[in-house]
């Protein structure tokens, strides 16, 4: 399975094209830091989402960020997008790498401890923990974990997968950055990949990365 450099995803949202074209978005995003991308697009239909999944590789080409599809593994598969970020109801992870292959970069959302005993046994390349914080980019009938629960989670899956990528998502901006890495440190070493989509501003994109090059690992 690919090594995966969880610093900053970047979420390419489908109700961001309000802000900007899609692609355009992405490719701002993967030249000022971001270190993954993720499109994600709960109400486009899959031609729709194939079409703009192809735009987005296409526009972070050369850049040596991957992309990934939120949920949807044949949309993925049919853009040649470089993996899938999967939920608790979608596709089994066993199930989408068996499909996708081994160099496929296959991530998974925690939520809660069974979620997280799920991470640790799945064939993934990274965990996503959230939402931490409140979000207003898609409808979450989840309450958000907060810090406490971010930590208490990362800590569970990194007493069994110490090298498992973990990032958070929800809420997270560059005034919360630091303080999100902090709850993400273990063992005094910080593991935290930062997950920012509210700031689509070049700055930001860069201050959230900075942040957690400074207290985490590459």
């Amino acid at each position: 399975m690919p090594r995966v450099d969880y610093r900053l995803n970047a979420i390419v949202d489908g109700s961001l094209c309000e802000v900007g074209p899609l692609p355009e978005l992405a490719a701002i995003a993967a030249s000022n830091g971001a270190t993954i991308i993720q499109y994600r697009d709960k109400h486009a239909s899959t031609r729709a989402m194939i079409e703009n999944a192809i735009a987005i590789r296409e526009a972070i080409a050369g850049s040596g960020v991957p992309l990934v599809v939120n949920d949807r593994l044949d949309v993925a598969m049919a853009a040649g997008a470089h993996g899938v970020h999967l939920g608790r109801d979608d596709m089994p992870a066993a199930t989408a790498r068996q499909l996708l292959g081994t160099n496929a970069i296959i991530g998974l959302t925690v939520k809660n401890a069974a979620d997280a005993n799920a991470a640790i046994d799945a064939p993934i390349d990274y965990a996503c923990i959230g939402g931490v914080f409140e979000t207003l980019s898609k409808d979450n009938p989840d309450p958000p974990v907060g810090l406490d629960g971010f930590t208490a989670l990362r800590r569970r899956i990194a007493s069994a997968r110490a090298d498992l990528p973990v990032g958070a998502i929800a809420g997270i901006d560059v005034e919360r950055t630091r303080a999100v890495v902090a709850a993400g440190r273990i063992r005094g070493r910080g593991h935290l990949r930062n997950l920012s989509r509210r700031r689509h501003r070049a700055g930001g994109a860069s201050a959230a990365r900075g942040s957690g090059r400074y207290l985490g690992r590459a």
